[in-house]
Parts: structure tokens; C-alpha cells; sequence
């Protein structure tokens, strides 16, 4: 296994795209499966279902998407999903999960 292979411990990357004002339900998804720090990059742009969405912070970080990631241990990741889950039933996002390897586990735990 790769991680192994140079002394990394196997965790679990979960990236979110959603317009800036859900932004705060997702960092609460967050911090109540566990995570203890999170990534946020504002302003992304890209293209799907509704057409191109363009970066640009036209009036406020609210009317633009924001990329958020989180890393955790396996067994925390199941409640992350869920409250994620809630979240899309009313609102837009797109949801990514991959396994992923970090050099310093203390960090996630």
C-alpha cells in the first residue's frame, strides 16, 4: 500500500462545493463529526448542471461558490455524510470522498 510504503496514515478527504451562504451549515457538518480544522477556498469557478460559474466576488463572499475540504478518520466520516446529506436535500452542491494518506495523523484526531 502506498502509505505504508512511506510511513503515512490512510484518512478520508471530503471536498464540498456550495454557494458562499451555505458555507456555514457545511463548516458545522464539520466540526460536529469531529473535524478539528477544515480548508476553505472562496471564489472557485467551473461548470455543470446550471452552466459556468465564474470566481469573481461580484457584492459579497455570499453570492459566490466556495470550495471547502476536510480529512478525518474513517469512522468519523458517516456522520459527515449525513449531515451533508440534509444539507443537499434543499440547497446546491456537489460532494466529493477519496481516500487520501497524511504524514502527521495527529493532526486529524
Amino acid at each position: 500500500m502506498i502509505g505504508e510504503r512511506w510511513g503515512l496514515t490512510p484518512m478520508v478527504k471530503v471536498e464540498v462545493v456550495v454557494a458562499g451562504e451555505d458555507t456555514p451549515a457545511v463548516t458545522e457538518v464539520f466540526k460536529e463529526a469531529g473535524a478539528v480544522g477544515f480548508t476553505t477556498v472562496p471564489n472557485v469557478s467551473g461548470f455543470g448542471h446550471h452552466g459556468y460559474h465564474q470566481g469573481l466576488l461580484a457584492f459579497n463572499d455570499r453570492s459566490s461558490l466556495v470550495l471547502l475540504m476536510v480529512v478525518l478518520p474513517e469512522e468519523r466520516v458517516e456522520s459527515l455524510l449525513e449531515g451533508l446529506r440534509q444539507i443537499f436535500t434543499e440547497r446546491r452542491g456537489v460532494l466529493f470522498v477519496s481516500d487520501t494518506f497524511v504524514s502527521r495523523p495527529e493532526y486529524f484526531r
